[in-house]
């Protein structure tokens, strides 16, 4: 090595665990950031694809810097989910086990005995998710115990950052590491944060939201590394309408079974990741996959892999991806969207559009490793047209926007920036609670300094600020004694005392599934089922043999036949940019995608391209090109080609005009009667300064957790 060679600031167990690796060499991104990590004066962004070597980048300087140590936790790493932290133990071990520290994972499935361990002896790495954390504040902060446990921090990591940004626990996670620095009296020698991702688009949002107080410098490391040989194709699928009341005719000519059948031709053999969006749909996938083996006579390999099933069968689907003894193929949700080491994936194909462009991306770097071309292949399906097909069918939207984001991940190199403009009141409420539980009793003043004037809400004013302290009293969350100090009321203490409030956000009810004394995983309470009910669940078929709703457990034996007890709607929210790029394409008619090096590429499969066709057509008989709004009969469509945030927002003003209106893929329905007024008349006679406020329109709203 040479002497400018950034690994030598190492520490010697750290250089020997590299060697022991069989490593010539780091990466780029991994040299450039040890100097500044080893320095602890800066936070840091390090943004690399997927499989870069962030892990490492942030890992290898950090265990060098707490080399020696005797007491207290010198790493705190954040990860959003525990299988993220069981994969980061499995690959960190060794190395901590190196420098002679212990690593402790720290979720609601971890060790017992780990836990207690790292109570005794805090010292070394902890891997945790932010209601971890909060449990810890909660539980143990009063003691003096964090204080103690976390006095020698040299820094904390956060692993898959964007998936933090913008959300709720994105604004929890910002609200506990400014709560830890405030209770280690670190406010003016800040803690170094190190944010890992492998999708940022737009970094300076990026550097402010890792710290909003920016009083402590921020750098960012970009890796230039990155896939020069893509493959990926957009193939069209056709569902024959017309076989809709012939149940096994229509199964064997289905879209589902013709995309199971190339699926299964394509992938067979080889290791691949098949994202499905739903967990409706991947159990759908699953099990016509696992039947094609069947009908074969060759051992399955495609398995299912979502956040309900138990814990046992993703860790063994995960185990046999990482050891790539015979090919497997996951056919999964956003579970194995983020950093979870899989090993080898040859190919990814995506079923129905993606949530997002950056989930796309996301998505798109889990395959071509190893030097090998990264594979994508996207199936979209649409009805066969007949006489009665609806507009949004005409218009093959779902085709379309599947196109429109590849137009701008491959051509415009454009994914979703972060939504930050939310006010997170439901977070504040929970901060707000889980600091008085934490303490006891504090201030009204001690609240709004902690948490608004230097803290992560410092959008909220003040006014606002008081109106939500006296609607919690209201709600007998929080009482004012005569002392001044503010508590827990009755209905926070019941709140706070349970384990479920940890999480910021709403999880919903849950029913455990169970065959034979073990549980297969969970179902959300909207899909309890009945006795003797079948269904599909783990990639098998099940019936149903008793419910007991007191216990909220589903006991099950195996079966012929079933289908997926989950709704199949996906709920992610389309961007402006995606719907105007949709527009884009019909506008000039062009499915080919113009790289910025000014060639083009056409992704499309000859049905795919029919379907453009087909769809164009549509948008240019309607004269979409000149108009928005068309009326058919009694019903008015009103297309803005804007994201789902106006379009959701659109719908509640109509119906808070008394118009019954709903949308779908961006398109919104206005059913109109005689006596009721034009609703291009209502739109345009809506003064900006008279527009209702937002809690009036979510009033219209009927599934507000949804939109």
């Amino acid at each position: 090595m040479s002497k400018r060679n950034p690994v030598e600031q190492l520490e010697p167990a750290v250089q020997r665990w590299i060697y022991q690796q069989g490593w010539p060499d780091l990466r780029e991104v991994q040299k450039q950031a040890i100097p500044p990590i080893l320095a602890g004066d800066t936070d840091l962004i390090i943004s690399a694809s997927t499989a870069a070597g962030k892990t490492e980048a942030a890992f290898l300087p950090a265990c060098s810097a707490i080399v020696g140590q005797q007491q207290g936790f010198g790493i705190l790493c954040i990860s959003p989910l525990k299988a993220l932290i069981n994969d980061q133990h499995r690959r960190l071990e060794d190395l901590f086990e190196g420098i002679q520290q212990p690593l402790t994972p720290w979720h609601g499935d971890s060790s017992p005995a780990k836990k207690k361990r790292a109570k005794q002896n805090p010292a070394g790495g902890l891997l945790i998710t932010p209601e971890s954390l909060e449990a810890m504040f909660m539980l143990r902060a009063s003691t003096g115990w964090m204080s103690a446990a976390f006095s020698h921090l040299a820094c904390i990591i956060i692993d898959e950052y964007h998936a933090f940004i913008g959300t709720e626990r994105g604004h929890h996670l910002q609200t506990l590491l400014h709560r830890l620095e405030h209770m280690l009296g670190r406010q003016q020698q800040p803690i170094p944060r190190i944010a890992l991702s492998a999708t940022l688009g737009d970094l300076t949002q990026a550097q402010h939201y890792l710290r909003p107080a920016n009083n402590f410098p921020c750098k960012a490391i970009i890796s230039t590394e990155g896939h020069t040989n893509l493959k990926i194709q957009q193939r069209g699928y056709l569902n024959p309408t017309h076989l809709k009341n012939e149940p096994e005719a229509y199964q064997a000519a289905s879209a589902t079974s013709q995309i199971a059948g190339d699926l299964y031709q394509h992938l067979r053999g080889r290791s691949n990741l098949v994202f499905a969006n739903t967990r409706s749909q991947t159990e759908n996938y699953a099990i016509a996959l696992r039947k094609h083996s069947e009908h074969q006579g060759v051992p399955n390999e495609f398995f299912p892999h979502h956040g309900s099933l138990g814990k046992h069968i993703r860790a063994d689907l995960e185990t046999r991806l990482q050891q790539e003894r015979v090919p497997t193929t996951a056919v999964c949700t956003m579970t194995l969207e983020m950093g979870i080491d899989i090993g080898q994936v040859a190919s990814v194909a995506q079923i129905t559009p993606a949530p997002s462009v950056a989930s796309l991306r996301q998505r798109l770097g889990r395959s071509g490793r190893r030097g090998d071309p990264a594979i994508l292949r996207l199936y979209i399906d649409e009805d066969a047209l007949g006489k009665d097909s609806e507009l949004i069918a005409q218009l093959r939207l779902d085709n379309l926007q599947s196109l429109a984001m590849l137009h701008l991940l491959i051509g415009k190199k454009w994914y979703e920036p972060p939504d930050t403009a939310h006010y997170h009141f439901s977070t504040l409420i929970h901060q707000i609670l889980a600091v008085i539980a934490q303490w006891g009793a504090v201030q009204a003043g001690q609240l709004w300094n902690l948490l608004c004037a230097t803290g992560p809400f410092n959008q909220v004013t003040q006014p606002q600020f008081k109106a939500l302290l006296r609607h919690l009293g209201k709600a007998e969350l929080i009482t004012q004694p005569a002392s001044g100090e503010l508590i827990l009321g009755v209905q926070g203490e019941r709140l706070t005392g349970h384990y479920s409030f940890y999480p910021a956000f709403q999880a919903p009810e849950e029913y455990r599934l169970v065959n034979a004394g073990k549980t297969l995983g969970t179902l959300p309470a909207y899909a309890t089922t009945q006795a003797d009910q079948c269904l599909v669940f783990a990639g098998k078929h099940w019936k149903v043999k008793d419910l007991d709703h007191d216990k909220k457990v589903i006991h099950v034996v195996r079966s012929q036949g079933g289908i997926p007890a989950f709704a199949g709607n996906s709920f992610g929210r389309v961007h402006d940019t995606v719907r105007q790029m949709m527009y884009h394409c019909y506008q000039t008619g062009e499915s080919n995608i113009r790289l910025p090096n000014g060639h083009s590429l056409n992704l499309l499969d000859e049905t795919a391209e029919r379907l453009f066709q087909e769809g164009l057509g549509a948008f240019r008989e309607l004269g979409l090109q000149d108009r928005s709004l068309i009326r058919m009969g009694q019903t008015v469509y009103l297309i803005p080609w804007m994201g789902d945030k106006v379009v959701n927002t659109l719908t509640a003003l109509l119906e808070d005009g008394g118009y019954t209106a709903s949308h779908r893929a961006g398109v919104i329905q206005v059913e109109t009667k005689p006596e009721q007024r034009d609703v291009v008349d209502y739109l345009q006679s809506l003064d900006p300064d008279q527009v209702p406020d937002n809690a009036t329109l979510a009033e219209a709203v009927p599934e507000q957790m949804k939109q």
